[in-house]
């Protein structure tokens, strides 16, 4: 029988599906006992119990999104306007710091309570927020040390979504310690307030169930080395570490001009790499520079919908994978919050740029169910970001119990089923589905997406219409 869906953790979940993507591949009639918001136990081949919940789809795990600035989430689509036959990311970055002027604390939390509803029903279950938006208009610190860290902390308690919180040290407009410039002044923090802020924030986070924090450096045009080296020896350990690199041709001309090496050459000699480091964008690499990534076992944040959107260029992604480097995806800018977009778009450029199909695929063995690339995007994509956010995601025992349900009236993934055809439902969701197909998500065993549907969506829509309308037409 089907239950009512618990909304605390006071007790233990148990849920049915009839099939499910487990870390050893799918598997039919699993039952899963949810307890304190983790996998207790996974069992394949059972009834559903008296008091399971039955799941109306297939489960897959969710995924972990790397990078987001959520206060971009208010430009998508204002800055398709031509106005230089040259624009760039660089005219794209005028706009978005006249739009920074206009925001304040309770816009930047209505921006991104919307933007983790909105991601939750695209199936992602956390977010690594790389936050830099920390002052008031004027560059002054609010009143509480990380107010504008506590909106984005307060979003994703409201929405559900799991937040890897990255307060972003950002001091300076270029290479070698510029003067930041006057549109940057709600950025900078010098390195002792950074340290100061990255406390506070530690104490509001201290012990929350599916929150985390993380290290978080704007770009090498945006700290010195000293600064780096300060920031490192004085946070913890374990921590992941995110920072901007090689996004755009300039910068990396920028950083030759300035260095005499390019960004992740530099950083591998000056600072060193580990798997620690999360590389965000990382687009334009050379071979010595893709090689130290993949042996430090860094992950590189991959954006492909907002690499697309601001002319980026091809992350090398063939090259990449044969170096068996390790990657994640993430919206960054927010123009598109779709799993299957982002993927697809990874996909999409690299056979663009080889005039070649199936790019990206496991090829490490001659087991031909491996060489679907749905699944090995999905893979990637799980392991890349669970590194890069500091969380266990998967439909493993001891993980936290995070999962999406698909929509099993797609004619697609019905014929699939019908049929047995499970290793065929990652390709077709990802290949072959315009519409949204992620029905239920559950964060830490709880239902936070139902039927499509988020029990704050109504209200937080209507706030965030008034905001575009403030922020954007001045209404």
């Amino acid at each position: 029988m089907t239950q009512t869906i618990t909304s605390t953790h006071s007790a233990k979940q148990v849920y049915f599906a009839k099939q499910a993507l487990l870390s050893s591949g799918w598997a039919n009639n699993v039952l899963f006992t949810v307890n304190k918001g983790c996998f207790e136990s996974i069992q394949q081949g059972q009834q559903p119990s008296q008091d399971a919940t039955v799941l109306s789809g297939p489960v897959l795990p969710s995924l972990a999104n790397v990078h987001s600035h959520a206060f971009q989430r208010i430009m998508a689509g204002a800055a398709e306007v031509s106005l230089n036959p040259n624009d760039s990311f660089w005219s794209w970055r005028d706009l978005m710091y006249k739009i920074v002027q206009k925001l304040t604390p309770d816009d930047t939390r209505i921006i991104a309570t919307q933007l983790y509803i909105d991601m939750l029903k695209a199936g992602y279950t956390q977010v690594g927020e790389f936050h830099y938006l920390h002052h008031d208009i004027g560059g002054k610190h609010y009143g509480e040390q990380g107010e504008m860290s506590n909106q984005m902390i307060s979003a994703a308690d409201k929405s559900g979504m799991g937040l890897t919180l990255l307060p972003v040290l950002y001091s300076h407009s270029g290479f070698g310690g510029q003067t930041p410039n006057a549109g940057q002044a709600r950025f900078i923090h010098s390195t002792e307030d950074y340290l100061k802020l990255h406390q506070a924030c530690e104490t509001k986070l201290a012990n929350h169930a599916t929150h985390k924090l993380g290290i978080c450096f704007h770009s090498l045009r945006a700290v010195t080395k000293p600064q780096i080296e300060t920031v490192l020896a004085n946070l913890s350990t374990s921590m992941p570490i995110h920072i901007h690199i090689s996004e755009q041709q300039k910068e990396v001309q920028d950083c030759l001009d300035w260095s005499g090496r390019r960004p992740v050459q530099w950083l591998q000699d000056e600072i060193g790499l580990s798997e620690r480091w999360c590389l965000v964008h990382a687009t334009h690499l050379d071979q010595k520079e893709l090689q130290a990534i993949t042996t430090s076992n860094a992950v590189a944040g991959l954006c492909p919908t907002t690499e697309a959107n601001l002319g980026d260029g091809i992350f090398p992604a063939v090259e990449f994978e044969q170096a068996n480097g390790r990657w994640g995806i993430g919206s960054d800018s927010h123009v598109s919050l779709s799993i299957v977009e982002e993927l697809r778009t990874l996909e999409y450029g690299q056979r663009l740029r080889d005039q070649k199909r199936n790019r990206l695929y496991n090829s490490t063995n001659n087991h031909p169910e491996q060489y679907r690339v749905g699944d090995h995007l999905f893979k990637q994509a799980l392991l890349g970001g669970n590194q890069a956010c500091d969380v266990s995601l998967g439909l493993t025992e001891g993980n936290r119990a995070d999962f999406i349900v698909l929509d099993a009236n797609n004619p697609f993934l019905a014929a699939s089923i019908s049929s047995g055809e499970n290793n065929s439902i990652l390709n077709r969701w990802l290949f072959a589905s315009n519409e949204n197909l992620v029905r239920d998500v559950f964060v830490a065993g709880l239902q936070r997406i139902k039927d499509f549907h988020h029990a704050q969506e109504e209200s937080s829509r209507l706030a965030f219409i008034q905001v575009i309308k403030k922020v954007m037409y001045d209404a």
